[in-house]
């Protein structure tokens, strides 16, 4: 099988980047992965809108994953308190 293509949207970035530095690698190392395997294991599909989920440590990653082009975009960085909000 061959590796996703990995994307994140400016927004997404933005809010990785404003996170401590140890949790921005943790979150980085887990998004580079999601390219080998988008569905790892405790990954889930989020209900109601389209999307998936992974959680590092105290922070949610949101993204989706376009099948047909092979490209997974992560759309969402965030503490899991507020990562779901505004979906």
């Amino acid at each position: 099988m061959a590796a996703y293509a990995v994307e994140i949207e400016g927004a997404a970035a933005k809010s990785l980047m404003s996170i401590n530095r140890a949790d921005q690698i943790r979150i980085a190392r887990r998004i580079k992965l999601l390219g080998e395997d988008p569905r790892p294991s405790g990954a889930q599909k989020l209900s109601g809108v389209e999307g998936w989920r992974i959680r590092v440590g105290n922070y949610g990653v949101v993204y989706l994953i376009e099948e047909t082009i092979r490209v997974m975009t992560v759309t969402r960085v965030a503490h899991r308190r507020s990562v779901y909000r505004r979906l």
